[in-house]
Formats: structure tokens, sequence, C-alpha cells
């Protein structure tokens, strides 16, 4: 695939970046976006991204002989991590096949991809120890039927781990979008604050553990002053950018077993 575009770091994944044109940035579909941000979405650091992984990371490191589930795993950002860390299996599931072309690109998933969508897992009952959402949540319109398929596809006490776009992020004027050499672009979004993505986790069979939310904070800032926005930084750690869910699969009553 010839990578030819190039995302600016005034706007990755959210932040709030000048207007390019005019009537500033367009809104697109998610099927659309990122068909066209696929080939450039791995090039550039993202602060969103690096404070997500800050987090998380030490939050996952016991998957000794567990089953891993990345869903809507974009390029594999978190498959391939996860899978150093001593897990029997893995899957990245996605719904776009740019991302996934991507992803197959790397070697240590390989063969490990699916492309789905994420309210029809394409997955017998009860086969994943423990599953990771990274900023797709706010993509999925029907949220209820992905998390009742993730309640299907998960074991009891499957830990699930969600993160997203902050809501105050979004009031703020923060959206998922990247810069290219045409123009720049807003994915299109379904916000929800914390009780709307809390709600149906817990109607579907999930333990709500945790809501965490990031603020950027001095590993990031780097990454503004390489793109020459360090001006910026200031402003961008004034609310918290990211909300981390932790949730787990309740244990099934005595006697009854997973379909």
């Amino acid at each position: 695939m010839n990578c030819t575009s190039h995302v600016d770091p005034e706007l990755p994944v959210a932040i709030k970046g000048e207007p390019s044109e005019p009537g500033g940035p367009r809104q697109v579909s998610v099927a659309a976006g990122y068909e066209r941000w696929a080939p450039a979405y791995d090039q550039d650091p993202n602060p969103l991204l690096a404070r997500e992984e800050r987090h998380l990371w030490p939050l996952l490191a016991d998957l000794e002989k567990k089953r891993i589930l990345d869903l809507a795993c974009g390029t594999g950002r978190w498959l391939g991590r996860l899978m150093t860390r001593g897990s029997v299996s893995g899957v990245g599931l996605d719904r776009s096949d740019a991302m996934l072309r991507v992803a197959c690109r790397k070697g240590a998933i390989t063969g490990r991809l699916a492309r789905a969508e994420c309210q029809s897992l394409p997955f017998r009952g009860g086969v994943f120890d423990l599953a990771i959402c990274s900023f797709a949540v706010g993509h999925i319109r029907d949220l209820g039927l992905m998390v009742r398929e993730l309640a299907r596809v998960t074991s009891p006490a499957a830990d699930l781990f969600i993160s997203d776009l902050h809501p105050d992020a979004y009031d703020r004027g923060w959206r998922v979008g990247f810069r290219d050499e045409s123009s720049a672009v807003h994915i299109e979004m379904f916000p929800r604050d914390a009780e709307e993505i809390i709600r149906p986790f817990c109607s579907n069979g999930f333990e709500y553990l945790s809501q965490t939310p990031l603020w950027l904070e001095e590993p990031e800032k780097p990454i503004f002053t390489r793109a020459g926005k360090s001006d910026r930084f200031g402003e961008a750690c004034q609310s918290p950018a990211v909300l981390v869910f932790h949730f787990r699969r309740l244990a099934l009553p005595d006697g009854i077993e997973e379909a």
C-alpha cells in the first residue's frame, strides 16, 4: 500500500485544532475516516494513546494462560503488546479492512486478526478471559448490542478494559480526527457520558469496578514539542483527556454453564 498521507498531531485522536479551511474540519463516517487514516495511523506519536498506554500497561501484567480479545483492534496496537505477556491465545477484531491490512504486516499478530462488527462477534460463548476496547465505543451506535455480545464471548470473571475520549474533552470541542495532505476531518462519534457507558454493562452481566479519568502529563509533552505545538500543551492538560473503565464479567450461578 502506498502511504501518502501525513497525520498532523494538531488533531490526533482528539486534540482540538484550528480549522485549516473555511468551515473547519469535515465530519466523515467511521468507515470512510479509518479507510483514509489507516496508512498513517501508526506513523506519528499520539498523546492520547500514549497516556492511555501508560495507565493500562501496568494493569495488564499478568496474562499467563489467558485468552485475549482486542475488540476494534485497528492496526493491532494493543494485541501485539499483550501477546508478549504469556497469553495462551489472542484475537484482534475490527470492521475496517484498511486498518486490518496494516495490522496484518505485524508478524506477531499475523493470523490472529478477523474482520467483523463489534455487534456480531464470530466466536463461541465464553472463550475470552480478558478483553480490551480502545478508543472505539464512541463510534458504536448500538452500544447495548455490543455489550451483549461481549458478555456472550467472555468467560466468568473475565476482565474488560474500555477506554475512550473523556466526555469533558468532547464538550470542550475535542474530536476523534486527523489531518492529511488533503484536509482535516473529524470521524463520526456518538458521545455518551460515563453513566451511559456503565449502564449497559451492568445490565448485561458485568460488574462495574472503576472509572479513571486521565489528564495529559509531562511524559506527553515531547509529542507536542516534536509537532511544534508546545504552546498548546498547557491548555490540553487543563481537563481530563481519556476515560478508562474496568469491568468484570460476573460469574454464572451454580449449575449454569456457558452456552
